[in-house]
Parts: C-alpha cells; sequence; structure tokens
C-alpha cells in the first residue's frame, strides 16, 4: 500500500514541480466534498444545473432515493441508494434522481427543447434510451427498448433536424436514430462499416469522435482514421483523410479527446455562410497500451495533438506536441475559442486499474497562435471515469473519478465523489463585461439580427470584442457529445454611453452550423468573457 501511495505523492511532487518552473495561472475551488455519487457521465441544463450519474451496479453509493422511490412492493430494490443527481448551480444543493437501467458507459445528447436524451448502457440498460426535462421537480423517464441494438461506448451528436444520431457501441459497427417516432427509419439499423474497418485487435475505436460539419454531413473518426459520411443517404462522402501520424490510438481504451475547433461565421463570401471545419484531436496511447497495463507495464501516453481541416480540397494533419502526455484527458472549448485539456493520466489506459500518474495540471491552447500553457494544479487526481464541463460562468466543472469496479476508498485512486471548479486565467482579471440584455429576445431565429447591450470590462479599450455561442455537451469517457462553438458575425460596436455599449450580430444561417436548441451566448472583451447567457435557436 505504501507504494501505491508513493506513485500519487510523486506524481503530485511532479505536478508542483512543473508549476514552479512556469508561469502557472488559473485557480481551483473546491464546490462540493461529496455529491454522493462519481460524475462518470455529466449534462449542463439550460436552468443551470446539472444532471451526473455512475452505474447503477456499482452498490451502494453515498446519497439515499427519497423514501417512496423504494417503497413500492412490486419492485423491490436491494440498493435504495441513487445512481444519479442533480446538481444546482445556483445553491450547490444536490437532488438524489432515480434510474433504474444501467448507464454504464452511455451516452447523450441536450435535445432541441432542452431535456437531456440519454441511450444505451450495460446489462438492461444497453437498449435505453432515458429523458429527463429541465424542471424543478423532474426525473427520470427510462425505455428499456429505446434502441434497436445494444449500444455501449457509443456516441450521440445532435442533428441538424432535431433527431438524435447514435454511433457504434462495442460490436456495434451501425447506428440508428432517437428519439423513435412512427417513421420507418426510426427502427431501422444502418450499416457503418468504418467502425468495423477502424477496430484492432483491442478494438481502440470506441466512443467514435463525431462532429456535425457545417454542410450537414458527419465527420466521424475512430482509432486513426475518418471519414466524412452521409447519415441521410448511408453514404461516404469522404475517406480521402490521411491517417493521423504518430502510431497512436485515439479513442476507447487507447483514449483521447477531440473537439471542432470554432467556426467563424462571416468570413465567407457565399450566399450562405459555410464556414471552414478544423478538428483538433489530442493524447491517446500505444495501440497496445491496454493489454500491456493489464500484464502491469505501463506505457507512457501520447503528448501529439493534431490538426486537421475537414474541409480543405486536399487536408494534412498538421502535428503538435502538448507539454505534459495525457490519456483519458478532457478537451474543453471556452468562451473565448481556447480550449482547455484537463484530467487524466501520463500512463496507462482507459479501465479498470489501468492508469498511472495523474496528470494535475491543466494545460491552454491557443489556437491562434498554437500555444500551450501549463495551468495551476489541482490536489485531485482526475482519472478512468472523471467528467468535466463548462458553466455558465465560464468556469469548468470537475468530478468524478472511479478507476474502481465498485465504490472503493482505499485503492491507490479511490472512488472521487467531490466536484470542484477550475477557473481560467481570464477570470484573474478584475471586472468582466456585463450581458444587460439582448433584442430582439433570447428565443432566436436562422440569420436573424441581434442586438446586445452589455457593459464593457473597466478600464480598458474596446479594440477587441466578440460574440460566442457555445452548445453544452454531455461528457463522459474523455468525449464532450455535441460541443459546439460559433464565433457570430458582428456588424457594428456602439457606444451609448460612457460605460455601455451595443453590439450588432447575426445568428447562425442554418441548423447545419447550429442545430436547433439551447446556447450560452457570451461577449467577449479582449480575452475576458461575460456570464453566459441562455439563448435558444429554432
Amino acid at each position: 500500500m505504501e507504494a501505491k501511495y508513493a506513485i500519487v505523492f510523486s506524481a503530485l511532487f511532479f505536478s508542483l514541480f512543473i508549476v514552479g518552473e512556469t508561469a502557472a495561472t488559473g485557480n481551483w475551488k473546491l464546490l462540493k466534498k461529496s455529491i454522493g455519487i462519481s460524475a462518470m457521465h455529466t449534462q449542463l441544463l439550460p436552468n443551470d444545473r446539472v444532471i451526473m450519474f455512475d452505474r447503477t451496479d456499482f452498490g451502494q453509493s453515498r446519497i439515499l432515493l427519497p423514501a417512496e422511490k423504494c417503497s413500492n412492493a412490486t419492485n423491490p430494490r436491494v440498493d435504495c441508494t441513487a445512481h444519479s443527481v442533480e446538481l444546482n448551480l445556483l445553491d450547490r444543493s444536490v437532488r438524489p434522481l432515480t434510474v433504474l437501467t444501467d448507464t454504464w458507459c452511455s451516452s447523450g445528447s441536450l435535445a432541441s427543447d432542452g431535456m437531456l436524451l440519454q441511450s444505451g448502457g450495460s446489462n438492461n440498460g444497453e437498449r435505453a434510451v432515458r429523458s429527463i426535462r429541465p424542471c424543478a421537480n423532474c426525473d427520470w423517464t427510462e425505455d428499456q427498448r429505446g434502441l434497436v441494438v445494444p449500444r455501449w461506448y457509443a456516441s450521440n451528436q445532435i442533428l441538424p433536424n432535431g433527431k438524435v444520431i447514435v454511433v457504434g457501441g462495442r460490436g456495434q459497427f451501425s447506428y440508428e436514430f432517437i428519439p423513435k417516432s412512427s417513421l420507418p427509419s426510426d427502427f431501422t439499423v444502418f450499416a457503418l462499416p468504418f467502425l468495423r474497418e477502424t477496430r484492432d485487435a483491442v478494438e481502440n475505436n470506441l466512443y467514435p469522435f463525431t462532429h456535425l460539419t457545417p454542410d450537414g454531413n458527419l465527420f466521424i473518426f475512430a482509432n486513426t482514421k475518418s471519414i466524412l459520411f452521409d447519415y441521410i443517404n448511408n453514404l461516404v462522402v469522404r475517406n480521402d483523410y490521411p491517417v493521423m501520424p504518430g502510431g497512436v490510438s485515439r479513442n476507447y481504451p487507447s483514449t483521447g479527446s477531440s473537439v471542432l475547433l470554432p467556426l467563424k461565421l462571416g468570413l465567407s463570401n457565399s450566399t450562405i455562410d459555410a464556414p471552414d471545419a478544423e478538428v483538433f484531436i489530442c493524447g491517446g496511447a500505444p495501440p497496445t497500451s491496454y493489454v500491456t497495463a493489464i500484464r502491469g507495464t505501463f506505457l507512457p501516453a501520447a503528448k501529439s495533438c493534431g490538426r486537421l481541416m475537414i474541409t480543405a480540397v486536399q487536408p494534412q494533419w498538421k502535428m503538435e506536441e502538448m507539454p505534459i502526455e495525457r490519456v483519458m484527458g478532457d478537451m474543453l472549448l471556452l468562451p473565448t475559442g481556447d480550449v482547455l485539456l484537463i484530467n487524466g493520466a501520463k500512463k496507462g489506459a482507459a479501465g479498470w486499474y489501468l492508469g498511472r500518474e495523474p496528470v494535475l495540471n491543466p494545460v491552454l491552447y491557443q489556437p491562434e497562435s498554437s500555444k500551450y500553457e501549463i495551468m495551476e494544479a489541482s490536489t485531485t487526481p482526475r482519472m478512468y471515469h472523471s467528467t468535466a464541463i463548462l458553466i455558465t460562468d465560464g468556469r469548468v466543472l470537475v468530478g468524478g473519478s472511479n478507476p474502481n469496479s465498485n465504490y472503493n476508498f482505499t485503492e491507490m485512486f479511490p472512488t472521487d465523489l467531490s466536484v470542484e471548479v477550475f477557473s481560467p486565467p481570464y477570470l484573474s482579471s478584475g471586472s468582466r463585461p456585463q450581458i444587460s440584455w439582448v433584442k430582439p429576445g433570447t428565443e432566436l431565429s436562422y440569420k436573424q439580427a441581434i442586438s446586445i447591450g452589455f457593459v464593457p470590462k473597466r478600464n480598458e479599450t474596446l479594440d477587441n470584442v466578440s460574440v460566442t455561442m457555445i452548445a453544452p455537451s454531455f461528457n463522459t469517457h474523455s468525449f464532450s457529445m455535441n460541443q459546439r462553438m460559433m464565433v457570430l458575425k458582428t456588424s457594428q460596436l456602439r457606444q451609448v454611453t460612457s460605460s455601455y455599449y451595443i453590439i450588432d450580430c447575426l445568428a447562425p444561417e442554418t441548423s447545419n452550423i447550429a442545430p436547433p436548441g439551447y446556447y450560452l451566448l457570451y461577449v467577449v472583451q479582449n480575452g475576458v468573457p461575460s456570464r453566459g447567457k441562455w439563448t435558444h435557436i429554432s
């Protein structure tokens, strides 16, 4: 046991050593010592409440369900503890939620009406579709036959028509759509041979990275390869993307992460603004890392990152190197357009007991300059089954970590029930711009002219002001599904008084660029964002 804790101490010492040698910025704050469960899956709702859940066969959690949820004699429960909770960000209260089907390694999307639509899992949850609405007393509803085939380790993506595509899963080289309706296509499973082609002896292609492109197609990356896919006609549109260099697998269990970099609107001369789209993928592990870790040898994770302009005529990977190796790391788009790399380990792979040397320092990446900056370290290892999401005020909510097969608080990396927040450097600069109002309102339509009244950051020029929109993502297993950011086209900035301004901009032009649903709207002044304002586009 002493040797195990020595590993954790050495990792922490290494992290602190890095901070001492660099200009570490940002800061951490414990938000809640325990929410009762380990936050394996996380989604922010448009009422500023966060839904979190782990799995139903972990054993007893540390939060009880209400008595009435366990008193039904026709449905006896040995475990009357909750495995899902709602965290209220406004008062930090935690409300237990009832989920009965096994959510282990499932997927999710925020539907266009703000409902969390959640699919798949293990055991009795492998074909389940669950939903919960953003209201004060709402709870999960579950359909154990909501999927046509079992889907475990699948990915979700919200589509321009408001439907959700569910891609892949263990042993499933196919996709289908949810929620189901009366349409025959909703009950059809469509073959996707690409998923079979990218599977190796260790799989390494689970939780495929899926990104909706501005032309309405789906970019799918698995293991080292990628395609552009027309899901409507079940047709591969492009298969000329080169293999990502480096000999590293990027998907589960050699888990890296991926984001679609901010879509910059208004830069095209075409009638319909179809911006360039660039994917950014970081981290991962050698293809054999999972098997090797099972045998007791933990291979170093990858330092490499790659950028691919997927709309280019002849796309090529632009490879870079981040300052710290990282497997099982999360990548989040910040309101400024920067990318935060957070959580994970320096060695090993995803899976029970298979990660070593936690990476305690987040890294901030600036796409415009390809600059990486090491941030202040956390004191809490966030290993397998950790999550991270952007919240309304621009901070990052971090929770979870359970690389154990049940709730276990004595292992080298114990089950973690806490949640903390990381404040990026832009929150340390004192004042920030404040949105006063949005006209014609926060219910938007495509191509609509928008005016935003705001109070600027004090004592600074307004040479660099932008408006960004971010879709809240469903985060699990190092992939933030549906994560999306647009930099809106702006026309003019008007000064009304000495301390009051109006900026005019244009809503996204099509649902291919911004699928219908809820977004956080930010005014960014000289690299400092306002607090986000919820908007809805349809």
